[in-house]
C-alpha cells in the first residue's frame, strides 16, 4: 500500500518553458542588436551601444501604442520579438493586424532610434531592421545544459514545452534547432490556443494532454509572472530557473529554485 502511495504521488511530467530555458534568446537577441548597431556605427557615425539603447526604448514605445498590445500581452509577445517576427500564423484576427504591421514597426523603430541621435535616415533605418531579423535568425543558442537534461529526463517522464508567443516565430525558433522538439510529447503554443502564461487554462490543456493531475506535474520555467506564476495558479510544482541569481521582488513565491538545469533531477526525487 505504502509503494502504491509513493507511485502515485511522484512526479509524472516535466513541463518547460523555452526562451531563456532551453533557448538562450536574450543572447540571440543581444548579438543581433550589436550586429546590426555596429553597421549603423559604421554608416552613420554613431556610437552603438547608445543605437542599441535608443532603439530598444523606441520599440517598445511605439509597441504599447498600437492597439494589439493588449492582445500581445495575453498571448506573451514582447516588442523584440516583434522586430522579427512575419506573424504569418495563428487564428486570431489580431495575429492579421500584426502581420500587417510588422514591416512598419520594424523599419519605424529603427527610424525613430536613428532619430533620437540626431540620424534621420530612413533608407539606414530600413537596412537595419532587415540586418536586425536577419541576425537573429542566425543565431539560435541553446544553453550547454538543454540536451543534457531531456537526455536524462526522456523515456521516464512525460515532455511537454509551453511556450508564449506568435505561432510561427515559435515554430521558427524550434525549426533552428531540429533537434529540440523530438524530445516533447507535446508541444504548446499560446498563440495557437488562445491564451498564454500565466492564465491557468493553457495549463489545464497541457495537463489535459498529459493526461495527469496538476500535482503529477512539473513547470520549469525562467520568468516569475508567467512560468511560475501560472504554475502555482493550477497547482502544478514550480521551479524557478534562476540562472543569474536575480533577487525575487515580488509576491510570486515558486516551490523550488534552481541555477542550473541539472538540479532538477534531485528535485524530482524529493517529490517521490
Amino acid at each position: 500500500m505504502e509503494r502504491e502511495w509513493i507511485i502515485q504521488m511522484a512526479i509524472q511530467a516535466v513541463m518547460f518553458d523555452l526562451d531563456d530555458t532551453l533557448l538562450w534568446d536574450e543572447r540571440s537577441v543581444e548579438e543581433a542588436f550589436d550586429a546590426a548597431c555596429q553597421t549603423g556605427s559604421r554608416e552613420a557615425g554613431v556610437d552603438p551601444k547608445t543605437l542599441e539603447e535608443a532603439v530598444r526604448k523606441e520599440a517598445r514605445t511605439l509597441y504599447e501604442s498600437y492597439e494589439t498590445f493588449s492582445f500581445t500581452q495575453m498571448i506573451g509577445i514582447n516588442p523584440f520579438e516583434g522586430l522579427w517576427a512575419n506573424f504569418s500564423a495563428g487564428e486570431q484576427p489580431e495575429f492579421r493586424q500584426l502581420e500587417q504591421l510588422a514591416p512598419v514597426y520594424r523599419n519605424e523603430s529603427w527610424r525613430r532610434g536613428l532619430q533620437q541621435l540626431g540620424i534621420d535616415n530612413e533608407e539606414l533605418a530600413q537596412k537595419l531592421a532587415t540586418q536586425f531579423a536577419a541576425e537573429r535568425r542566425a543565431r539560435p543558442h541553446v544553453y550547454e545544459e538543454t540536451f543534457e537534461i531531456l537526455e536524462h529526463l526522456k523515456g521516464h517522464y512525460k515532455l511537454l514545452l509551453l511556450t508564449n508567443g506568435s505561432p510561427d516565430l515559435q515554430q521558427e525558433k524550434l525549426d533552428g534547432v531540429p533537434q529540440l522538439a523530438p524530445f516533447f510529447d507535446h508541444v504548446v503554443i499560446s498563440g495557437s490556443f488562445g491564451k498564454g502564461k500565466p492564465d491557468p487554462s493553457i495549463f489545464q490543456h497541457a495537463l489535459g494532454l498529459l493526461g495527469i493531475e496538476p500535482e503529477h506535474a512539473l513547470m520549469v520555467g525562467d520568468k516569475l509572472t508567467t512560468d511560475i506564476q501560472g504554475a502555482l495558479a493550477a497547482g502544478v510544482h514550480s521551479v524557478w530557473l534562476n540562472r543569474n541569481a536575480k533577487t525575487n521582488t515580488t509576491e510570486i513565491k515558486p516551490k523550488f529554485e534552481i541555477k542550473h538545469l541539472s538540479e532538477l533531477d534531485g528535485i524530482i526525487q524529493s517529490l517521490k
